[in-house]
């Protein structure tokens, strides 16, 4: 005869249980009869093609709550949290070109030991415009050249003929139009170059074939690092507007932005980010449509329940312009600027919002929007009204216009992309070692909370059941649960006893979903024993596991993974998200206490959960695997979670844990678990 200890040691039901007979082995399925499962996550993925509405906030406490969220996502993605140290810019100038009205240098900066960012600097005559100047950065764009772009004169001729250019001289060199006439209206400007584009050529932008180069930033370590192009160019653009900042004939509270396309990309996320600039024009890139087709606009984790239009609302509320064209921001006017409107009468600043639509007029930055663009920055940088009529100028060759040549050789120390990716892992192993205990946790708590993008819900949504069958007195709920902000659907099994008052409730993450509650013909040891003890025990089916398999995995995209990790929630990421479901759903059934219990790899998901749940729940179990990131080779991998070896792996998430109310045990310590003294434990 057993004795209490040993039959649930042995997985056996008390009588008040009821015993679970090999005739009638539980059915833990929720769906039958051909019926299939409806999370929205089995279809289509989001992807750059999407809808990305904004919905604005109701208060502005809403807002800036919301705000600071969303910036820190951003600075999470562009694998700049923390910010990094920042070295000496060491600016060069290979050459100065005397203009009547200005002045041109070749400039180069260091960004990175190694990484240079080339580009122009235009100086308005200090005769004409003495004192210190406004600046603008200004991005160029995904043009072919970049800013060494000349259109041949057929394409110069047409462009002028629909509108879109003034004469053949605008059009063919249209990227000098608008540095040469802000820097003839006293505004110093500094062009830069994308990665890849006229002097920046160490670094290619993208393969010809259109798949990146892996070595630049598109492989698997590159995700687990947050090392990417665009993170890159964003950080270049941090270091432009330093190199702005540093210049004596610069007011620095006096600093614009503006790029077209791809160069717009970097300007509404630099407006973002950085508090320096003061008024922004991303143009012909915001919309509610398309958000971006190149690797140097997308990166992993950006725009995860977001979008280019909430990106931009970010500026809010210094000022903000958005020319758009016949392109996918040509439904801007009734789709995003309503939105953004209402954002900014909220923050009692509607004067400061301006948009226009020329849909008659291709995808470019031409001379209407430019035109456009300068009495914007004329109104917001020097407080004047006129209204610019662009004057003709005479452009420059552009190979005057290189940084680099015979006479001004590459630097030496160039480096390549392998190279710099080295540096960059050591310069951010070095910043988050640098950081006291406490600061560092807060660090990594919050890269946490953007790489999984979820907490725990106010409001869940029971999308199906519950269905019952009972055991004796043990009682089995077999329910669909999801959130009425999402489309999850996530299929769980919950079993609880008659001794169920004190309400605890133990959320159950295992390899094999809510099948994993029952082991043959009887219950789990463990659970038969926290049922016994009074809780209720909920087994869901997270995504990828049980009902919600994925029959051909998770659809990372082959070409770059942040075409898809950008939008949606890496696997492993979802399965958290889940997790938090049922965490939510535990509060809403007014539960006395709730707490995780982790098996095999879904150990780190329920250690994850257990970090981001906070003080909403009670006691961590969770089985410490041999997995490791740096074991990952492939973007496709399920346990891929983007930013995890940067910020330290699974053991430093693991230093997360308060050890007083978690036990990460090693798989064999977990195997061995005695069920009492676990369930002393998490119950008490």
């Amino acid at each position: 005869m057993l004795d209490r200890r040993q039959a649930l040691a042995a997985g056996v039901l008390l009588p008040c249980l009821g015993f679970v007979n090999a005739d009638d082995a539980p059915n833990t399925n929720f769906y039958a009869d051909g019926k299939t499962p409806t999370d929205e996550r089995l279809g289509k993925l989001k992807d750059l093609n999407g809808y990305f509405p904004f919905t604005p906030p109701k208060t502005k406490e809403e807002w800036a709550a919301r705000r600071e969220r969303v910036i820190e996502q951003v600075l999470v993605a562009n694998g700049l949290w923390p910010m990094p140290e920042k070295v000496n810019l060491k600016p060069q100038v290979t050459a100065k070109l005397e203009r009547p009205t200005h002045t041109i240098e070749n400039v180069a900066i260091t960004s990175l030991p190694g990484h240079y960012v080339t580009g122009n600097l235009y100086r308005p005559d200090p005769k004409q415009h003495p004192g210190k100047r406004p600046a603008i950065l200004f991005a160029h764009g995904h043009w072919t050249n970049g800013r060494f772009q000349v259109e041949s004169e057929a394409t110069a001729k047409a462009m002028v003929q629909r509108g879109e250019e003034q004469d053949v001289d605008r059009a063919r060199y249209f990227m000098q139009a608008l540095p040469i006439t802000l820097a003839k209206l006293g505004f110093i400007v500094f062009q830069y170059d994308m990665v890849g584009y006229a002097d920046s050529t160490a670094i290619p932008h993208i393969k010809s074939s259109g798949v990146p180069n892996s070595e630049g930033f598109a492989d698997a370590e590159g995700e687990l690092r947050l090392h990417s192009l665009m993170g890159l160019q964003t950080w270049n653009s941090i270091r432009s507007l330093d190199y702005l900042c540093s210049l004596p004939e610069v007011d620095a509270e006096k600093i614009g932005i503006t790029g077209a396309s791809g160069g717009g990309t970097q300007t509404f996320v630099l407006a973002a980010i950085d508090e320096r600039i003061k008024a922004s024009a991303p143009a012909v890139m915001v919309s509610t449509g398309m958000q971006g087709g190149c690797i140097c606009e997308n990166c992993s984790l950006l725009r995860v329940n977001t979008g280019n239009i909430e990106l931009a609302a970010l500026f809010a509320p210094r000022p903000l312009a958005l020319p758009s064209a016949n392109d996918w921001t040509r439904e801007i006017m009734t789709k995003g600027y309503p939105e953004l409107k209402q954002l900014y009468k909220l923050l009692g600043a509607e004067e400061n919002l301006s948009a226009r639509a020329w849909v008659k007029l291709p995808h470019n930055y031409g001379r209407p929007s430019r035109e456009y663009v300068y009495d914007f920055f004329l109104r917001h940088l020097m407080g004047s009204t006129e209204n610019i009529a662009e004057p003709h100028f005479t452009p420059t060759p552009v190979e005057k216009l290189a940084v680099f040549n015979a006479e001004h050789p590459r630097p030496k120390d160039e480096a390549k992309a392998s190279e710099l990716r080295k540096t960059m892992t050591k310069r951010d192993a070095d910043a988050l070692a640098k950081l006291p205990a406490d600061k560092r946790a807060v660090v990594l708590k919050k890269a946490l909370r953007a790489m999984v993008n979820s907490e725990v819900p106010n409001e869940i949504a029971i999308r199906g059941g519950p269905i019952e069958t009972r055991f004796g007195e043990a009682t089995m709920h077999r329910a669909v649960l999801g959130r009425k902000t999402d489309g999850t659907a996530v299929p769980h099994a919950g079993v609880f006893g008659k001794r169920n008052d004190d309400k605890h409730t133990v959320i159950w993450l295992h390899p094999e979903g809510k099948k994993s509650l029952f082991g043959g013909d009887k219950f789990n040891p463990l659970v038969a024993a926290l049922v016994e003890k009074g809780a209720a025990v909920v087994a869901p089916d997270v995504l990828g596991v049980g009902e919600l398999t994925l029959a051909k995995g998770y659809p990372i995209s082959p070409v770059y993974a942040a075409f898809t990790l950008g939008y949606n929630r890496s696997l492993l990421a979802q399965q958290v998200h889940d997790a938090l479901t049922f965490v939510g759903f535990a509060r809403m059934m007014k539960s006395k206490s709730i707490h995780i219990v982790g098996w095999g790899q879904m150990g780190v998901v329920a250690m994850l959960a257990h970090i981001l749940a906070g003080d909403k729940v009670g006691r961590l179990l969770a089985e410490r695997t041999d997995f490791e990131f740096a074991s990952i080779k492939s973007t496709a991998d399920a346990m891929l979670l983007p930013g995890a070896l940067k910020y330290g792996g699974v053991s430093a998430f693991a230093e997360l844990c308060d050890t007083k109310r978690c036990r990460i045990e090693k798989s064999a310590d977990m195997k061995k678990l005695d069920g009492p003294k676990a369930v002393e434990f998490l119950l008490g």
